[in-house]
Parts: structure tokens; C-alpha cells; sequence
């Protein structure tokens, strides 16, 4: 997908014609009517849409708007959730804003809204003005906010979901006719389900004429305030509309969210790791009743069980898939940790990340790169050399990025944390050997071929060592991954002290990294060596402590002399480390959705080029191949696996769950002509 830089909206609160409204000078209108913006969205909005009656007794409810705004439609239909008795169990709000609210102007915005506790919690999580999907919980995720910013022509061909009722909201189509464009109308109708529903203030015949164009029977009903009329509309019935409808949306098909009859209610989670941890809690906060497979006594024994890991996005000039996925991942894993770490349940730090490694003389670039691509600073900023070591409180060589949301955690914790969600059981000492399909339910085996587990759906999060079990599945032999170890050293306060190393006071990286780990001294590391699966040798190497602390020296800009070389080659063999193996793909994207089936059961599928076209293994998914991004991406990635498995509304953009797709590797050798 491509992306643009977003200009915030410009906002003026005492325009003489407008008393008492919020205001858009760059489109002559006003965000809401005179008489209030909460009786405009109760009136058009809900009542338009026949709720919150269709929503009642329901598992989930999706609503799609076109326009967020002030977020006045959001809060409003939030608090009509709230209070329902008879209300769906999650209420999930999906919404397109291309100049979002500056955090100060929505603060002024909602100085007197009727539930100024809901309008708090919008303003407390409202994100950084990225052109990304933003997902936004409330309610202990019963009610999500999935909030794209960027064009909405963009944004309505990228979402993948099904949809119960749509607002048509935005300024007028005079001002802004980008907004009620006929495309958007067949994006509704691709989104929709058989029972869809849909409400706008308008009444305009351009509007009428190109919903009924898109399969919609408008209805006039009376508008409000000034309008004498507004829209109401349904899914023209069709004889084939169940079957049609509730088919995989167009463009998603293979990889589409299930129809919601398919939806499934146990599932099995093989590897306790990050991947895995966050799959099971993701798939449990969607109602799923969730067993954990690891093969160790222990849960986050193998790579995630390091002292620490970071978490923080990039920067790339051309803004491509891997830095979109990398920001959107970040930005979530922000939300998500943050208030763990401040609140003592999770051991990290949450308050910034620096990476350096440039010259001072790159400085000029870097600032023309952010304008460039105008990320807000509260996502990254560049900085000189004496504001990169202020922070860093390190003498560090030259300028670098600043990401305020950035960090580290203890992986194991988060681990630990994600496995006591109400839903999932972990069972440690279970060693799967292969998996069989029968009757439609998955079974885990073991060696002798019993049964240790089994369920609707498998997600497969054992890294490399989960990859054998797909063997009779699919072709992931030919697919490019790779196998690569890496060790990290760590020094307590004493041997820190000898060897000169300061603690910083963020987490400074670039290719190597060091973070303070507080009394149990500095981390750093990691190497980073391909590895076969002959190499099972998980023993520190004192000749890896070297290369660890040689990469610490060019991270630093310091040179060891020859006196502090031969200190080190003696402490080397007595330094803390652990080794785990990371599993990679050679495009540096994870893997991530259902797996794709053999080459002996495509043929004759004509259409293999593109990810979403590849047939699917039934119930068979994949988290797997997060690199050293674990912690960056497994929040969000939880998160997309399960909406998948689930047919909940998908937080990510569809073409970045092309980039993300195990069946990529079957496109990519369809259009070589594999």
C-alpha cells in the first residue's frame, strides 16, 4: 500500500457563523449540526441503522464509518453500547480519518461532552498521526476502535472485514465530493454482509442513485436539524444473497475471513514462545477456548526466554511493507506494554529507544527524510550527536532516531503474562510429533502416535522446530526461510564496571544493542550466525562474548586498546549469556495466516500470482519467522491470526497481509513461472 504524509486537520472553535461548532475552514463545514453532535449521531447514525436493536444478543457487532472526525459518532454509539443490558458481547468500530484531530484540538473538542469519562479514554490512547491502522481498546476489548488514517478511497479497498452497518459521514459533497464517491459505495457492498445496513445525513440524489447502483434500496427518512431528509438503507435482497455474501469478500479469496457460521470454538496453539503466548491470549479475548502445546517444562524456554528484548519501529525512504508493518506493529506494541511496564507487571522500560550509527554529516538527510515523509515526532525524531548522548547519557559518535515509544521487556514475563488469559491452559512437556485431521478437528500426536490434544483450528509457534509437522501438509521445504542463532551476553555491575561500559539511560541499538537490565546489570548482543538444525549447541561461546562486545565498540564509537582486548578475552568465559535459534524469511517478513496447500492439490488452479488467490489447508495457520522483531511484532500479529481464524475485522491493512501471507512463497513462484 502506498502512503502519504497526513496533514492534521486545521480546526478553528470561534468562527462568528459558526457559534459554539467545531469548525474545518479548508472545507467551509462544520464537524457536526448546531443542535449537537451526539443528537445528530443518535439520530442519524444509530437510529438510521436500527440500533442498537440489531446488535442486541449478538457475539460481535461491525460497524464501518467513513469519516471519524471529532470521534463524536464513535463515543456516542460507545455509550449507547454501554447502556444496552441486552448488548453484543464486542462491539468493533472501524473508521478512516485522512486529517486527523491534533490531541489538544479533540481535548477542546470534548470539553463538554455528555460522557466526559469515554471521551478521556479516546484521548488517553489517541495514536500518533501515522498513515496506519491503529487499533484503540476500551472495555477490556469488548469495544475496539480500529482507526485508519489516511484517504479513504485507500483505506475502504484495504480493509478486510464483514460488516453489519455502515456510517456515511463526512463534510458536505460539495465541499468534500472525495468522500461520496460511487467506489465507496462498492467498497460497502464488498464489506457488507446479507444483512447490512447503512445511514447517512444526506439525502442527495447522487448519493441515493449510486448506493442503489451498488446493490443498497435507499429510504428517506426524516433528517435532523435543518435537514428536512436523511438516508437509510439495506442490502437489496438477492436468491443468492446468502450464499454470495457470506463467501470470502472479492480479492480475499483463500485468505479471507471465514463466514461467521464457520466460526470456530477450540483451538491449538503448538510452541509457548512469544508467537505462540500471543496467538493464544489473541484467540482467547475472541471467545476460543485455547490449549498450549510446549514441548519444554516451561513455558518461554527457547529464544523468548532471553533477559530482555527491545521493541521499536523504522524508517525506510520508500516507507515499503517491511516499515509499514514494522510502525503499525510498534505503535500496537506501545499500547500494549507500555501501561504493563508502568503499571510493575512487566520488567522494561517503555519510555524511548535510540538507534544510531550514522555520521554527523547524515544528520541533514535524516531531518529531510522525517520531513519527507512526515511521521509525527511523537513516532521518531532525528536527532544531533549531543541530543542523541543527552538522552542516551553516553557519548555516543554521531546522530540518531529517536522513538519515544520504543523499549524493552522481559520476554519470559510477557510470556507468562499472555498465558494467564482467562481461556487458554498450558500444557509443558508435550511433545507433538505430527498432526492428523479427522472429522474436520485437528489432533496433536505424539511420537507413538497418540493423542495428546485437539481442536477446530492448529496454530503452529515453534519457529523452526514446528516447521517438520507441516510436512504432510504443504511444500515448506521450498519456501526461503532460514534457521539463524544468536547469543546475547550479559554483565552484571561489576564486570560492566572493568570493561568500562556505562549504563545507558534508554536502550541505544543498531545492529548491536545495550540496555540497562537495572540490578541485574547490562545486556547486550545479539550475534547473528545461519545455523543448520545439526547445530543444537546451546552453550555460550566466549568467542561470541568477543564479537558481542566488538559490535558494543561500534555501536559506542569506541576502540578497545590492546590492555582491554586481552581483559576481555580473559572475563569472556565467565560472562552471563543465553543462545536461542530465530527463524527468518529471506524477505524479512514474518509468516503469518493459513498455510497454503501442496503444489500436487494447486494444480489447475489458474490463478495462483497473487497470495490471496492460493487454496487453503482447512483450520491450519502459522505465526512463525518474527526474527529478533519478536517483541515488536507479536502483539499485533496475535491479534491479526486470530481476527483471521475468526472473521473478526482484521487489524492490519489486506496488503500488508499479502506481505505477511504463508501462501506468498506459492505466488512468488507462480509469477516466476514455478
Amino acid at each position: 500500500m502506498k502512503t502519504e504524509p497526513l496533514q492534521q486537520a486545521h480546526i478553528v472553535f470561534n468562527d462568528p457563523a459558526h457559534p459554539g461548532q467545531a469548525y474545518a475552514p479548508d472545507f467551509g463545514d462544520a464537524y457536526h449540526a448546531r443542535l449537537g453532535a451526539w443528537q445528530q449521531a443518535r439520530h442519524v447514525f444509530l437510529a438510521g441503522n436500527d440500533l442498537p436493536a440489531r446488535w442486541q444478543r449478538r457475539t460481535r457487532f461491525v460497524i464501518l464509518e467513513t469519516g471519524f472526525g471529532l470521534g463524536n459518532n464513535f463515543l456516542a454509539t460507545w455509550a449507547a453500547w454501554r447502556e444496552d443490558p441486552a448488548r453484543c458481547d464486542q462491539l468493533v468500530f472501524l473508521s478512516v480519518e485522512k486529517h486527523p484531530a491534533r490531541r489538544e484540538d479533540l481535548a477542546q473538542a470534548h470539553a463538554a461532552c455528555p460522557q466526559p469519562a469515554l471521551a478521556a479514554e479516546l484521548l488517553a490512547q489517541w495514536p500518533p498521526a501515522t498513515p496506519d491502522m491503529h487499533t484503540l481498546s476500551f472495555e477490556q476489548g469488548r469495544v475496539q476502535l480500529l482507526l485508519a488514517l489516511g484517504d479513504v478511497a485507500t483505506w475502504m479497498s484495504e480493509w478486510v472485514a464483514l460488516v453489519d452497518a455502515f456510517y456515511l459521514d463526512g463534510f458536505s459533497p460539495a465541499n468534500n465530493p472525495a468522500m461520496w464517491e460511487p467506489a465507496l459505495w462498492r467498497q460497502c457492498s464488498r464489506l457488507g454482509t446479507a444483512d447490512t445496513t447503512l445511514a447517512t445525513w444526506t439525502w442527495a440524489r447522487p448519493v441515493r442513485d449510486g448506493l442503489s447502483a451498488a446493490g443498497f434500496v435507499p429510504e428517506r427518512r426524516p433528517g435532523f436539524g435543518t435537514k428536512r431528509d436523511m438516508l437509510s438503507a439495506r442490502r437489496r435482497p438477492l436468491p443468492d444473497a446468502p450464499a454470495r455474501l457470506l463467501a470470502p469478500p472479492p480479492g480475499r479469496r483463500g485468505a479471507a475471513l471465514p463466514p461467521r457460521s464457520a466460526r470456530p470454538a477450540q483451538a491449538l496453539v503448538i510452541g509457548a514462545g512469544l508467537a505462540g503466548a500471543s496467538a493464544a491470549a489473541a484467540l482467547a479475548r475472541q471467545g476460543l477456548q485455547v490449549t498450549v502445546l510446549e514441548r519444554q517444562p516451561a513455558p518461554a524456554s527457547e529464544t523468548s526466554g532471553n533477559a530482555a528484548g527491545l521493541f521499536h519501529g523504522v524508517l525506510h525512504p520508500q516507507d515499503g511493507a517491511h516499515a509499514q508493518l514494522l510502525r503499525a506493529a510498534a505503535l500496537r506494541a506501545t499500547q500494549v506494554l507500555a501501561p504493563l511496564v508502568a503499571s510493575g507487571q512487566l520488567p522494561g522500560q517503555a519510555d524511548g529507544l535510540l538507534r544510531t550509527g550514522s555520521d554527523e554529516q547524515d544528520l541533514p538527510a535524516m531531518l529531510a527524510m522525517a520531513e519527507h515523509q512526515g511521521l509525527p515526532a511523537a513516532y521518531v525524531q532525528a536527532l544531533s550527536t549531543a541530543q542523541a548522548s543527552a538522552l542516551a547519557q553516553l557519548a555516543l559518535p554521531g546522530p540518531g532516531w529517536w522513538y519515544p515509544g520504543g523499549g524493552w521487556v522481559d520476554p519470559a514475563a510477557l510470556v507468562r503474562h499472555w498465558l494467564a488469559t482467562p481461556g487458554v491452559t498450558l500444557r509443558t512437556g508435550q511433545a507433538v510429533a505430527r498432526l492428523s485431521r479427522q472429522d474436520a478437528r485437528w489432533h496433536a500426536q505424539d511420537m507413538p502416535g497418540q493423542s495428546l490434544a485437539e481442536a477446530d483450528v492448529v496454530v503452529l509457534a515453534g519457529a523452526a522446530d514446528a516447521l517438520p509437522l507441516l510436512a504432510p501438509w504443504t511444500d515448506h521445504t521450498s519456501w526461503t526461510l532460514n534457521r539463524r542463532r544468536g547469543q546475547v551476553t550479559q554483565l552484571d555491575r561489576q564486570q560492566a564496571a572493568a570493561l568500562g561500559l556505562a549504563a545507558p539511560a534508554h536502550p541505544v541499538a543498531s545492529g548491536a544493542y545495550l540496555l540497562d537490565l537495572g540490578p541485574n546489570g547490562l545486556l547486550c548482543g545479539a550475534t547473528n550466525q545461519l545455523s543448520d538444525d545439526a547445530d543444537r549447541d546451546a552453550s555460550p561461546r566466549a568467542v561470541d562474548h568477543l564479537a558481542n562486545l566488538a559490535q558494543l565498540d561500534r555501536l559506542l564509537g569506541r576502540e578497545a586498546s590492546d590492555t582491554e582486548v586481552a581483559m576481555r578475552e580473559q572475563m569472556a568465559p565467565t560472562l552471563g549469556g543465553r543462545v536461542g535459534w530465530r527463524l527468518t524469511a529471506d524477505d524479512r517478513m514474518p509468516v503469518t495466516g493459513p498455510v497454503p496447500l501442496p503444489a500436487e492439490l494447486l494444480v489447475g488452479h489458474r490463478r495462483l500470482e497473487q497470495p490471496r488467490q492460493v487454496p487453503r489447508v482447512p483450520g491450519l495457520y502459522l505465526l512463525t519467522a518474527l526474527g529478533s522483531r519478536g517483541i515488536t511484532l507479536s502483539p499485533l500479529l496475535g491479534e491479526v491470526l486470530a481476527a483471521w481464524i475468526t472473521g473478526a475485522p482484521v487489524p492490519l491493512s489486506s496488503s500488508l497481509l499479502d506481505a505477511i501471507d504463508p501462501a506468498r512463497f506459492v505466488a512468488r513462484a507462480a509469477r516466476r513461472g514455478g
